[in-house]
């Protein structure tokens, strides 16, 4: 079992990055105090879009409109197949994940999302091309376009060379558990450190015409709910689970796990971005690789972190925070006698004023973030067994 864990503390400006069904900055209820909270899944699809833009690797899809997308595949390498190609794509769709394909305004999809490589979509149209004459001849007699499609091996297009980010995030076919796809990493819903109340901005917007008219009045009056805070995240790859997911090729899953730590840490969720500009990064890190079980620090957090005061004024969370999870980390491999196989941080120096190099007691001393992810993948290569070239 090898594992890297990614904590970070992450100071979030006013910002509205994840809304309820009311509009509302979403919380959590922890340690007895309102939380600000980010949910995972919002986190991850971030991370997923800034790994993709980020990295060389095969970029992923998650869609109904499957069907549309390949019938347009077909089309743009065999335009002869006209009208055709819808059919062959619904039916193929319907045949390979068990989706039903029902149109609404004219347009097929998929009763739920499907989630895929563009390298694997590329594949299914190569299949279905394979045997043109065959395909067109047994697409409207299920059992025997089955066949043809079995024949023709179409499921291994989706049953390997998964994209990064499906086999990092894993995929659930309800209809064909046979194509599920274990995910390797865990995202948890980013909470803030502190407790924290909700916050109302009071806006106007002017009317440029009333306005050069000299009217007076707002051309629209309203509020929008925001709160500010300090927030842990954290997330785990399973390295093994992940390497499995990429065909056991054992390198490359080690690049993608450490490319996602850094696509997690560097991600943010889009919500109320231009109104709120909350585009922070981390200013404080935490890499660990385990070989004994993923652990998360948020327990440090459970008696939440009052602000930090200096001359009478209140300063922040940030210091508190990072010192207690610092205890924490220690405090826990102590209580349970295990350590960490490698460990890198990153902070600012100033985080680990009046100690002894800069350094917060517990944490190794700090580097630049890209120093630590490239130890991170050398601690890596040396705990699967890896040998360099």
């Amino acid at each position: 079992m090898v594992f890297l864990d990614v904590h970070a503390i992450q100071p979030v400006p006013p910002a509205n990055i994840n809304r309820d069904e009311n509009g509302s900055p979403k919380t959590a209820l922890y340690g007895g105090a309102r939380r600000m909270r980010v949910s995972s899944q919002a986190w991850k699809r971030a991370a997923r879009k800034q790994l993709e833009r980020a990295a060389d690797f095969q970029p992923s899809q998650r869609t109904k409109r499957l069907p549309e997308i390949l019938a347009a595949d077909l089309l743009e390498r065999q335009p002869q197949l006209g009208e055709r190609a819808a059919e062959v794509a619904d039916a193929t769709v319907t045949a390979l994940f068990g989706a039903k394909t029902p149109k609404k305004n004219g347009r097929a999809a998929t009763e739920f999302l499907l989630f895929y490589g563009e390298a694997q979509r590329s594949r299914i149209v190569d299949v279905l091309l394979q045997d043109t004459e065959r395909v067109l001849k047994t697409v409207g007699n299920t059992k025997e376009f089955t066949k043809t499609l079995n024949d023709l091996k179409l499921r291994d297009t989706v049953t390997s060379g998964h994209a990064p980010a499906v086999a990092l995030f894993g995929r659930m076919i309800a209809t064909d558990p046979t194509l599920n796809v274990d995910a390797a990493c865990q995202v948890a819903h980013a909470i803030s450190t502190h407790a924290v109340e909700a916050q109302f901005d009071y806006y106007t917007a002017v009317d440029d015409q009333d306005e050069s008219a000299d009217e007076t009045g707002a051309g629209m009056i309203g509020t929008v709910e925001f709160n500010a805070a300090t927030m842990y995240r954290y997330a785990t790859v399973d390295v093994q689970s992940l390497i499995d997911n990429l065909d056991a090729d054992r390198p490359f899953a080690i690049d993608v796990a450490v490319e996602f730590a850094k696509a997690f840490l560097l991600s943010m969720p889009t919500g109320k971005r231009t109104t709120f500009a909350n585009n922070t990064r981390p200013d404080f890190v935490l890499l660990s690789v385990r070989t004994d079980q993923p652990v998360s620090l948020v327990g440090a957090f459970e008696r939440p972190v009052l602000a930090e005061r200096y001359d009478g004024e209140t300063v922040g969370y940030l210091g508190r925070s990072v010192s207690a999870l610092a205890r924490y980390y220690r405090e826990q491999d102590e209580l349970y006698g295990t350590a960490p196989a490698f460990h890198t941080a990153s902070y600012p120096a100033w985080l680990g004023d009046g100690h002894e190099q800069d350094q917060i007691p517990g944490l190794p001393a700090p580097q630049p973030l890209p120093t630590g992810l490239a130890a991170a993948r050398d601690a890596l290569t040396r705990v699967i067994g890896i040998e360099h070239d």
